[in-house]
């Protein structure tokens, strides 16, 4: 073992590690057992949006091999498996009746954990809109976050006395800036006016799903997931400067504001608020929910040029490409100490519960060489961000969790199958599944921290 193991003592006893996945990444059987069709089913198919034109219908068919999947996460060592419901696995149309065989399906695989001693960390939303909500302008419509509230009530009647916590969305800035303003993500537009009515129902989807599970069941451990961005100038010129925090309104304060401090940032507001909703003030004290904890995803930091072009919307500002820096396999800078450096100052900014790093891990595309990974990479960067966690909370950082991304390689969404984040490989062709280095590796940390609590 390396540095992290060594640094285990600083962490409470109580501190738990897993592994993340999502429903659209793994588990297939798109149109099995009255599955109805998603965004992302419409998006993938449509042609010409995902690498290769891959899709998740099949994916890693983990709705059949969901057993032998939670062996494995067992024999990794595992206290937790964080997974998303499929939102229409469980009410096809959105809203409505439900569908038993898909909420048979979630009952098999909670179960399934309990019975291996892995605490459930579910998510409501992994991206995986019903395509009937779409039709009448999904996350766009203020009535589909009620639908979603209507859905978060659901999941909790029946399975919320054997889930370890719920959380609303995954990453609300990737289906709203991801999916509406850029168009790399379902439903693939390109409008920011369409991208702040989104942000801000999701906001309201968020507050309201939060109200009904805590009069559904009050004891359950409720929170939201963020990707924040670690955001760094590119030059230590002025502009660059300035776009950089306009940058970090746009993608993180946008985010964060509304709800731990329950209002937009001023500057977001100056700038944009025509294109909110009408009357979103009237939403912002439900938005604005006490959380039991929330979720980080960090994968790499991003640098800032201004943007000079007199046309550009804010906030003016574009991805620098650094020289000479670490990189994993799908472009992304390698730099530990930024995730560091973004614990600490989000919680010198807000008041936040605990947080639970939920994602974090590293493209890494070796393959098998007389069936074995080696993917030192991954091990390394694993072990770097593990370490820089740990700092951060020596720094007083009340970080209680680590879910590594992914437990195995699956649909990486625009990217198809051809980048691979798993601790485990999959051969697509015959679904055979193959622990890494890495796997093995992370599976000795887990199992030193499982040795401090006997």
């Amino acid at each position: 073992m390396q540095t992290s193991n060594s640094l285990l003592s600083c962490l409470p006893e109580d501190f738990i590690f897993g592994v993340a996945t999502a429903a659209y990444q793994i588990e297939g059987a798109a149109q099995l057992d009255g599955r109805r069709p998603s965004i992302w089913d419409d998006f993938a198919h449509a042609g010409g949006n995902v690498a290769n034109n891959d899709s998740g219908d099949v994916a890693c068919d983990h709705y059949h091999l969901w057993q032998s999947d939670l062996d494995l996460i067992k024999s990794l060592n595992m206290d937790a498996y964080r997974f998303s419901f499929a939102w229409p696995r469980v009410i096809p149309t959105g809203k409505g009746a439900t569908n038993e065989k898909g909420i048979a399906f979630y009952d098999r695989l909670i179960d399934g954990c309990l019975e291996r001693g892995l605490a459930p960390f579910a998510t409501l939303y992994h991206w995986d809109l019903p395509s009937d909500l779409q039709q009448y302008g999904g996350w766009t419509h203020r009535d589909t976050a009620f639908a979603f509230a209507d859905y978060a009530e659901v999941i909790t009647k029946h399975f919320g006395d054997r889930l370890a916590s719920l959380t609303t969305f995954n990453e609300p800035w990737c289906s709203s800036i991801l999916s509406y303003l850029y168009g790399v993500h379902a439903p693939g537009k390109k409008d920011i006016s369409l991208t702040l009515k989104c942000l801000h129902n999701q906001h309201l989807g968020h507050g309201l799903a939060v109200q009904r599970i805590k009069n559904t069941n009050p004891d359950l451990a409720t929170g939201i997931v963020l990707n924040l961005q670690s955001v760094y100038p590119a030059t230590n010129n002025e502009a660059d400067k300035a776009a950089a925090t306009r940058h970090e309104i746009f993608h993180n304060s946008a985010f964060l504001d509304p709800l731990f401090k329950g209002h937009y940032p001023a500057e977001f507001i100056t700038e944009l608020a025509h294109h909110l909703p009408e009357k979103w003030e009237d939403d912002l004290n439900t938005i604005h929910q006490p959380l039991d904890f929330w979720g980080l995803n960090y994968y790499t930091p991003i640098r800032i040029n201004a943007d000079d072009n007199p046309n550009a919307l804010y906030p003016k500002s574009l991805a620098a490409s650094p020289e000479n820096c670490e990189r994993t396999d799908i472009g992304w800078e390698v730099a530990a100490d930024t995730f560091e450096e973004l614990m600490i100052k989000v919680y010198e900014q807000y008041t936040l519960p605990p947080v639970y790093i939920t994602e974090n891990g590293a493209c890494i595309n070796d393959e098998p060489i007389d069936g074995v990974i080696s993917d030192v990479r991954r091990q390394d960067y694993l072990d770097q961000h593990i370490s820089a966690m740990i700092r951060a909370h020596k720094a007083g950082v009340p970080v209680r969790g680590y879910f590594a991304w992914s437990l195995m390689d699956n649909f990486e969404w625009a990217e198809g199958y051809d980048m691979r984040f798993g601790l485990v490989h999959v051969d697509y062709a015959t679904q055979k599944r193959t622990i890494k280095q890495s796997g093995y590796w992370y599976a000795e940390l887990g199992k030193a921290q499982l040795a401090r609590r006997a």
